[in-house]
């Protein structure tokens, strides 16, 4: 079944948002550099959670992006957009992680899906999920 995998919290300042996290709530915070530097946040082994980063806010819209993940990005599109929601930035392939996809539901919540990439090492193994008919 499809689940949250993963939130990304935008910020101006990507470092002074990790280091609040990491000071507010002892998360681990590695950046990771390449193109667009990256804060992963280690949100806990004790247990299921979702585990989360701090990118730099490109558009003014962005807050907080839950991620949810999917068997089928291309399937779970159609589906979000029969449903009464919207792509807001179509699919993007990330190298090693997947490809994602950013959306908007009726009510105006941004949130991204995630077919996560063949031993993608942020996402737990496939959960068996099958995409939508």
């Amino acid at each position: 079944m499809p689940h949250f995998v993963h939130i990304d919290i935008a910020a101006d300042d990507p470092q002074r948002a990790a280091d609040f996290y990491a000071d507010v709530f002892d998360w681990p915070v590695t950046k990771l550099e390449g193109p667009t530097p990256y804060w992963l946040l280690g949100t806990g082994q004790d247990g299921a959670g979702i585990g989360g980063g701090i990118a730099r806010r490109e558009r003014r819209w962005q807050t907080m992006t839950p991620t949810i993940e999917v068997p089928s990005a291309e399937a779970y599109g159609k589906k979000i957009t029969a449903c009464g929601g919207t792509i807001v930035v179509p699919a993007t392939e990330i190298a090693g992680v997947g490809q994602l996809v950013t959306c908007r539901d009726p009510e105006g919540n941004v949130f991204a899906i995630l077919q996560p990439a063949p031993g993608n090492p942020f996402v737990p193994p496939p959960s068996g999920g099958k995409p939508p008919a």
